[in-house]
């Protein structure tokens, strides 16, 4: 009799069942796998996404939608001359099948391993820029910024930069002092110092308040 093939099935019959206890617990997702996008970012700070749109172009789905901008030397987000001002993906589209990555001439598009993407409106399902962003790291400014003094495109694409530099740090402190990603470097506040009469005894709390604000402080 034709058993043979359901050896198999009788061998896995008296096995103990394993059930996934997700979401109670984690899922045991592969470290390769493809799941949700990502735009990274170097080592500075700086966007890999050059805005060349080779990914919409590869994307079978037509799910990914791309516009870019010229850098100017006030407003420079990646290496070279262009980069991704507008970046979506529609994940009602997409089929994760990674040719965009593959696409990408700069590694700007990676897939990471989350794959919670479910979500209770269809619009909060295409993806924004600011969605994908790869987080900022240790060593980076966010963009924009120069380039490392003395550099080009190429030496960003070899991996030669490896952190922010101090001149990097000098020209965003200027522009945008209170960046958080400047970190100690940002400049400190003014402390509060009020003049206070030598003869007069030492104001406290709200007085030195009123008297500062012209809400009524002792004269």
């Amino acid at each position: 009799m034709p058993v043979a093939g359901f050896g198999v099935t009788l061998r896995s019959f008296f096995r103990p069942t394993v059930t996934e206890q997700y979401p109670t617990t984690p899922a045991n997702i592969q470290p390769r796998y493809h799941g949700r996008h990502q735009l990274n970012r170097y080592a500075d700070g700086l966007e890999k996404c050059i805005g060349c749109e080779l990914c919409a172009w590869a994307c079978p789905a037509d799910a990914i939608y791309v516009e870019a901008d010229s850098n100017t030397p006030d407003h420079q987000m990646s290496p070279g001359e262009r980069y991704g001002r507008v970046y979506q993906i529609n994940y009602l589209r997409c089929i994760f099948c990674g040719l965009c990555i593959e696409a990408c001439p700069t590694r700007a598009l990676t897939m990471t391993n989350e794959i919670e993407l479910a979500g209770p409106t269809r619009e909060g399902l295409i993806y924004e820029k600011h969605d994908l962003l790869a987080p900022m790291e240790e060593g980076m400014l966010a963009a924009p910024h120069p380039m490392v003094e003395g550099t080009t495109d190429t030496e960003y694409y070899k991996g030669d930069v490896i952190k922010a530099t101090q001149e990097q740090r000098a020209w965003v402190r200027a522009h945008r002092p209170d960046d958080e990603t400047l970190g100690q470097d940002r400049p400190k506040p003014s402390e509060f110092t009020p003049d206070v009469d030598a003869d007069a005894p030492e104001p406290v709390g709200l007085e030195i308040f009123a008297k500062h604000t012209d809400q009524g402080g002792n004269p």
